[in-house]
């Protein structure tokens, strides 16, 4: 049987750069390629695409793209590749666009139709316009959709939403959320933006100086405390959560998690049973050693303290607890810690002080 997932290997020298990665992916959902700029996602990103001639391996699931007995070229890699800069053909409309790779795949290897490409960016009403009369955020829509046409077997993004203003950025999340959720194939998506890796993706690898500092599912790397996540003024949790009530009155969800509930701000009114992401930053958890119940914090969870990361910026701490087997963050003072006598396996309570909905 065939080998799942995505295997790349690539071991090589740009000028000064050096590249040198071993990595296996999951061959669905959204994989997130992080890192500050310079860093080697793109340089990763382009290896695999066959863009950049370096000596490696490249396998997806189970179909082989690069080996030591050969590279296939760029042209026979079943892959679709969005750039920041989208390049559409600007004397068609939308839908000729959308059609022009379209049109060039045989029926018989159609596996995401136009109709499908259509509803998952939201295009219906835009078919007929020309690329000059759309906003940024809809060109780059239309692109990732005419990519799509092409039924790729993986779909590459580097860094789609930089050359976006803020709004536009937020207009396209939730279409990007519907690919990663409905997409049978895998994504690959460079970014050094920590809210979009929080909010789309499921697994991440973090690189520096063309190495891969992390790997792995997107809770469990951004609760650790030994990677730069753990360094970053937004450094925090993801948590997959579910409604399970809704205060209309005070514009209130709960939502339930492996290991306690928290509530969270919502207007929206969010139906019960739905599935949602959460993040909860390390800035916005304090412990007590006590249930305090007198005071302004109403998210309160019991915990054990897990791990401490001691002085990861001059007199700064960070503290992984555990809630049930859930793992949170809680950025300290280092001298915080040592007053509370704060030390692995101590039952204690964390204090929530903000919770987002990121999904």
């Amino acid at each position: 049987m065939a080998t799942q997932g995505i295997q790349a290997r690539f071991s090589c020298q740009f000028g000064t750069f050096a590249l040198n990665v071993d990595l296996d992916l999951p061959g669905s959902g959204l994989t997130a390629l992080f890192g500050h700029s310079g860093c080697g996602k793109t340089t990763l990103l382009r290896c695999m695409a066959g863009l950049q001639a370096a000596d490696g391996i490249m396998r997806v699931n189970g179909d082989e793209w690069q080996s030591d007995c050969g590279s296939r070229p760029v042209h026979q890699r079943p892959l679709a590749y969005v750039f920041q800069e989208t390049s559409l053909f600007p004397h068609l409309s939308v839908k000729r666009n959308l059609m022009y790779g379209y049109k060039r795949i045989p029926q018989s290897e159609r596996q995401i139709t136009f109709d499908q490409a259509v509803a998952w960016l939201g295009l219906s009403h835009l078919l007929s316009r020309m690329p000059e009369k759309l906003s940024g955020g809809e060109r780059q829509r239309v692109a990732i959709a005419r990519a799509l046409l092409t039924s790729p077997r993986l779909l590459l993004l580097d860094e789609p939403l930089s050359a976006l203003d803020q709004t536009s950025k937020q207009e396209i999340m939730p279409y990007l959320e519907a690919l990663r959720d409905n997409l049978a194939i895998p994504m690959l998506y460079v970014s050094h933006s920590t809210a979009e890796v929080a909010r789309l993706a499921d697994h991440i690898v973090m690189m520096d100086g063309g190495r891969v500092v992390a790997e792995g599912p997107l809770q469990q790397i951004m609760a650790r405390t030994d990677q730069p996540f753990g360094l970053e003024e937004d450094a925090g949790v993801i948590l997959d959560a579910t409604i399970s009530e809704y205060d209309a009155q005070w514009h209130l969800c709960r939502a339930d998690f492996a290991g306690g509930s928290l509530w969270v701000r919502s207007d929206e009114g969010l139906p019960i049973g739905q599935k949602i992401r959460l993040q909860v930053l390390a800035r916005d958890i304090s412990l007590a050693l006590s249930e305090q119940t007198d005071q302004s914090i109403q998210n309160l969870l019991p915990a054990t303290v897990d791990e401490i990361a001691s002085n990861v910026s001059p007199g700064t701490s960070i503290v992984r607890l555990l809630a049930g087997q859930t793992p949170f963050l809680s950025r300290l003072t280092t001298r915080a810690v040592h007053t509370l006598a704060i030390r692995p396996g101590q039952q204690l309570w964390m204090q929530v002080k903000s919770v987002a909905i990121v999904d």
